[in-house]
């Protein structure tokens, strides 16, 4: 689905209208000031490795802190010399998370280098510790480094949640017991399993420590847990900045890659504002090969993580097998994949695409990297009598399933190539309404991006324009104004103050009237003229190259009762002309999607009888020939896995102007 990042959820709002161009910073998150005294660095180097707890149990979440608080540190690499093997990332960070899976001893080095004005020395630094027999009960995950003011979120768990255990989530207690007070998003951590809060500002590396009481099968247990907050020297936020919030500290997925550091300034930075990027500094893809290869576009990936770009890196090698990717990728400067992106988003006038890595993660120490803060839209919409659930469906069945965090399972890449897919089709169907193939080499290296969205945007000749001047979805979009989808959407999906007492009042039979003759596919295409090309756009293409079909209906907001609901509803013969027009505008490579969309047959309804969740399977198979019954293919599905509804994962992009406008 769609896109922008998410660090302080409140003023998340404030991203999303500010989508553009900044540079500077890059990767490191500012450093402290190095020590004025100009002598050689001294034969002490300062420096040590703290942890929290004493003693360690199996499944026990800890970390490891490198501290040199007022010192400047680079060259950070972390190494286990001794135990069971430990699976860790953010190997160059000030801070490794780890759960050890097995009793004994344990000792990891980390090497560094302190910087002085009269120089550099490198140091190395070794900690051993043990790890008990016992089983912990639970346990916070994780602890890393974070700049100040960016989000952080810590989550619980108990060991054996499913195996009978009885769990008092009531009696869950949050307390901080070390470091400047946090700010939590919720007025109350008490019975809360997951806590979310933005780092605070601090003057030098400081250690915030949590501790987490709760009771499993009548006994408490405890677990303490650490965040290391790093200064930066970048002050937020800048006065024509595309992030007025804190973002983390991303790096070239490939250091050698020719886009150089300025690329990484460019698009992900607290340091620069929206016009100080030329398409000769970061320039399209297209503009530097319009026949991009896998490691072309990896030297256009900015990741926190480094195995965020490994999982990307084989998600091209192993599903791009139609190159839609690799040619959609042409239209964009860069992509980029941090923990703190959520939900996805694209920027007109940065020209990337920011994804959220939820769908990449393949073990539990992968996912724990990523912060897990809900979406701010969540509530959006509570009053409304009504809820526009949908999802993908494949063989009769959900496409792909939902992994509950309090499961720590593992997964293939396959296993969410489909959920990964269509975000990717939805991300880039925005670049290349933005940018098409059209106008790809017609920007000079002196042009700013932030000029040429701008451009196009006042001339209304953006691909999504053309779309609504050819076929409009809202009537009165020529007129500025709206019809009553398209303000239930605008309540719905951006701003819930803007509901009124009418739409209070609509029964789910009034929406689904209203809804059913329309021209959209799914009732977020009404949020914004970019989101209905791009919701066209990626049911199409998982239709056409996976055989993926989209579910939608109108029901309560608890989704036990449907009044309406279709699969394939792109197949409407009056949708259907949308659909063409956007896939001939988007990818144009994809010459035979005219023939595809002629063929495709007309939607099937859901069986309003059932709920939602059992809707899924539509008893008379007859437009399902080659399909299979969910029981014949899912025998061996982890009961476990949850059914995973469609999740509107990106945010509407927009362009900053000085002056207002309206979408």
């Amino acid at each position: 689905m769609d896109s922008i990042k998410i660090m302080n959820f409140k003023n998340v709002l404030v991203l999303a209208l500010s989508f553009g161009v900044y540079a500077c910073g890059g990767g490191g998150g500012g450093s402290p000031t190095a020590p004025t005294d100009p002598t050689s660095p001294p034969a002490d180097i300062p420096g040590e490795i703290v942890q929290l707890e004493s003693s360690l149990e199996i499944g026990q979440s800890t970390e490891l802190i490198l501290h040199v608080p007022g010192e400047n540190v680079t060259n950070i690499t972390w190494r286990q010399t001794a135990g069971s093997d430990l699976e860790f990332y953010a190997k160059d960070s000030k801070v490794i998370g780890f759960t050890p899976t097995e009793a004994g001893s344990y000792t990891i080095d980390v090497d560094y280098m302190v910087d002085y004005l009269a120089g550099t020395s490198t140091n190395t630094i070794s900690h051993t510790f043990d790890v008990g027999d016992s089983l912990s009960q639970l346990t916070v995950r994780l602890g890393h480094a974070v700049a100040e003011g960016n989000g952080v979120s810590l989550i619980s768990y108990v060991s054996d949640e499913l195996d009978g255990s009885q769990v008092d989530k009531s009696s869950w207690r949050w307390t901080q017991t070390q470091g400047p007070d946090v700010t939590f998003t919720e007025l109350s951590t008490n019975g809360q399993g997951s806590v979310f809060f933005d780092a605070p500002i601090v003057d030098e590396d400081t250690i915030l420590k949590f501790s987490l009481t709760g009771e499993v099968d009548g006994v408490t247990h405890a677990d303490d847990i650490a965040i290391l907050v790093e200064d930066s020297e970048i002050s937020v936020p800048l006065s024509n900045a595309p992030f007025t919030n804190r973002i983390a500290d991303v790096f070239l997925y490939n250091s050698n890659s020719p886009a150089g550091q300025r690329l990484v300034e460019c698009v992900y930075s607290n340091s620069t504002e929206y016009d100080d990027c030329t398409f000769g500094e970061s320039p399209l893809i297209a503009q530097v090969t319009t026949t991009p290869t896998v490691n072309d576009i990896m030297d256009r990936v900015v990741v926190s993580h480094r195995w965020m770009g490994d999982q990307f890196k084989k998600f091209l090698e192993t599903y791009d097998t139609n190159d839609d990717f690799k040619n959609l990728l042409r239209a964009t400067t860069a992509v980029v994949i941090s923990y703190d992106v959520r939900p996805s988003f694209y920027s007109p006038t940065l020209g990337a695409i920011y994804l959220d890595p939820d769908d990449l993660w393949e073990t539990p120490a992968q996912r724990d990297t990523i912060n897990q803060a809900p979406d701010y839209r969540a509530g959006f919409g509570a009053e409304l009598q009504f809820e526009m659930p949908w999802r993908y469906v494949k063989d009769n069945d959900y496409a792909y399933y939902y992994y509950p965090l309090r499961n720590r399972m593992s997964r293939t890449l396959d296993d969410s190539k489909y959920s990964f897919a269509s975000l990717l089709y939805h991300e880039l169907a925005h670049a290349n309404d933005f940018f098409p193939s059209t106008r790809w080499l017609s920007y000079s290296n002196s042009t700013t991006i932030y000029d040429a969205v701008v451009e196009v945007y006042n001339a209304q000749q953006i691909e999504s324009d053309f779309l609504q001047n050819n076929y409009p979805l809202d009537p009165f979009y020529a007129s500025g104004g709206q019809n009553e989808l398209t303000k239930l959407a605008q309540v719905r999906f951006q701003d819930p103050n803007l509901v009124t007492q009418q739409q209070i009042d609509y029964t789910m039979t009034d929406v689904a009237n209203m809804f059913k003759t329309e021209g959209a596919p799914q009732f977020y295409s009404y949020s914004s003229t970019r989101e209905d090309l791009a919701i066209l756009f990626d049911g199409f293409m998982m239709h056409a190259r996976y055989g993926v079909s989209r579910d939608v209906a109108v029901s309560d907001q608890d989704y036990s009762d449907i009044v309406w609901g279709q699969r394939d509803r792109i197949g409407e013969s009056w949708i259907k002309p949308r659909v063409s027009f956007v896939a001939s505008r988007v990818l144009p490579e994809f010459t035979s999607a005219a023939t595809v969309v002629q063929n495709m047959a007309p939607p099937t309804a859901l069986q309003d009888e059932k709920t939602w969740r059992d809707s899924v399977v539509i008893d008379d198979l007859t437009a399902f020939k080659n399909h299979k019954m969910p029981s014949e293919k899912n025998e061996s599905l982890d009961s476990r896995l949850v059914p995973m509804d469609g999740v509107h994962r990106h945010i509407v992009p927009r362009i900053y102007s000085k002056e207002p406008f309206k979408e």
